[in-house]
């Protein structure tokens, strides 16, 4: 394959998404990230180059993919001026795969297109394990053009992917999926947080629940680990705080009233501010267990 990728933004994500296009035979020629340890050695690994400026991300690719971490972050690298994707990029496409508030995504295209480029929003509604395997559940926002023009790349990274609409309405979904699996990943904690102080065999009452009308996906993926306190990260409890506000954001915009949604907020931004945002999300077990909240935090690393 002919088409030189570019990557900005190589973290959990985006370095398995820029492995798997190496190995399905694209050319990945530029990394960029502010950590640039973290490009240098997955630049290294893949033989391609670790970039010091956006510009020459854009410069050394056809198709350039970002995963960075929230709406401040995104006009950073495309809109705030001096350095930025947009120097050069005539004919280029750009690829946004974070999760972010749909205003943004609305607002890139609109640069891009005074730039001469094309972009699409692709949210990702997946893991680690699926970016590297390349079984990501893709949603896509754009131009019908863009979104065909992305398709062999998106292809070799998603098992399923599915176009939305126009800029923005993607992000919408994305933000509704995050929504209810945060607000089923807070409710799963609280049930599993009142079983253990009932004295319940938790084992016993996960098997209860997955027969019942108890169940969630939430359930087989994160109810072990909140037992057996496993919260090696695959989604952030920092990515959960922010998502979940982006939700809770476009429902007061609506007019409506979402408590779940604005409690699990809480709960997520909760963790952050006691240092455990970087544990995954069933970390907020931690919150809701007999005798773990009193040492959430300033005993992490001995009690986890």
């Amino acid at each position: 394959m002919t088409t030189k990728i570019g990557f900005v933004g190589v973290g959990r994500m985006g370095a398995n998404m820029a492995r798997r296009l190496k190995d399905r035979g694209f050319a990945v020629t530029a990394i960029y990230d502010v950590y640039t340890e973290a490009s240098a050695s997955l630049a290294r690994e893949l033989g391609a180059k670790a970039v010091h400026t956006l510009a020459e991300v854009t410069a050394a690719s056809d198709v350039i993919i970002t995963v960075v971490t929230d709406d401040a972050a995104m006009r950073q690298i495309y809109m705030d001026g001096g350095d930025s994707l947009f120097e050069g990029a005539m004919g280029k496409l750009f690829i946004n795969c974070a999760t972010l508030s749909p205003g943004i995504h609305r607002d890139i295209e609109v640069a891009a297109r005074l730039a001469g480029a094309a972009t699409l929003e692709a949210c990702m509604a997946s893991s680690i394990p699926q970016a590297r395997e390349g079984s990501l559940y893709l949603m896509c926002g754009g131009t019908p053009e863009a979104f065909e023009r992305a398709k062999p790349v998106l292809a070799e990274l998603g098992s399923t992917v599915r176009f939305i609409g126009a800029a923005g309405e993607a992000a919408k979904v994305k933000a509704l999926v995050n929504m209810v699996m945060n607000i089923n990943t807070a409710a799963l904690a609280e049930g599993l947080g009142l079983g253990a102080a009932l004295g319940l065999d938790l084992t016993m009452l996960r098997e209860v629940f997955s027969q019942t009308g108890a169940n969630s996906r939430v359930l087989a993926t994160d109810g072990e680990d909140m037992q057996k306190r496993d919260h090696d990260c695959y989604f952030s409890a920092s990515h959960a705080a922010k998502d979940s506000g982006i939700a809770a954001a476009l429902g007061r915009e609506q007019g409506l009233t979402l408590p779940l949604a604005e409690a699990t907020t809480k709960q997520f931004e909760k963790m952050v501010a006691l240092g455990l945002g970087e544990l995954d999300k069933s970390g907020i077990a931690e919150l809701t267990f007999p005798g773990r909240q009193s040492i959430a935090g300033t005993e992490r690393a001995t009690a986890l």
